[in-house]
């Protein structure tokens, strides 16, 4: 990723609640998660973060500015993310999302995950409830 200072910057754009750059300093330089982004004319306006670890893979973050919605960009960013899942031979892949996300939890259905539980006020921002979904690489 070419600047935390980019992402950080959308997500202030995109969440209330976010990642702070230690966080996103740290689980860089320590491999814990990956980054993949789009620009636009210099400009980063989409981003998903992920981790994979042995054969599990979890969406942690994606994020499209406002501005850049209904284009395309997220379906794009997990496109390409669930390829190099597939080249690095996860077996299941995870998410949480908000549950009035409707957006997010269209293009996560529409993707084949499947919803598998809740977790109750899960998000400190809104209190919302979390709806769990994973992905089984194995059955493709």
């Amino acid at each position: 990723m070419e600047s935390i200072h980019d992402v950080i910057e959308l997500e202030k754009a995109c969440f209330a609640y976010h990642w702070t750059e230690e966080q996103f300093r740290l689980g860089l330089e320590r491999n814990a998660f990956h980054i993949f982004g789009v620009r636009e004319e210099g400009r980063l306006v989409g981003y998903l973060a992920f981790s994979m670890i042995v054969d599990e893979m979890e969406i942690l973050n994606l994020a499209v500015h406002p501005d850049f919605r209904r284009r395309g960009l997220a379906r794009r960013l997990l496109a390409a993310v669930m390829d190099v899942c597939r080249e690095k031979g996860m077996q299941s892949g995870f998410l949480d999302v908000k549950e009035s996300n409707a957006p997010a939890i269209s293009l996560y259905e529409d993707f084949g995950f499947q919803r598998n539980g809740r977790r109750k006020r899960y998000y400190p921002d809104t209190k919302e409830d979390a709806l769990l979904y994973r992905y089984d690489f194995s059955g493709e």
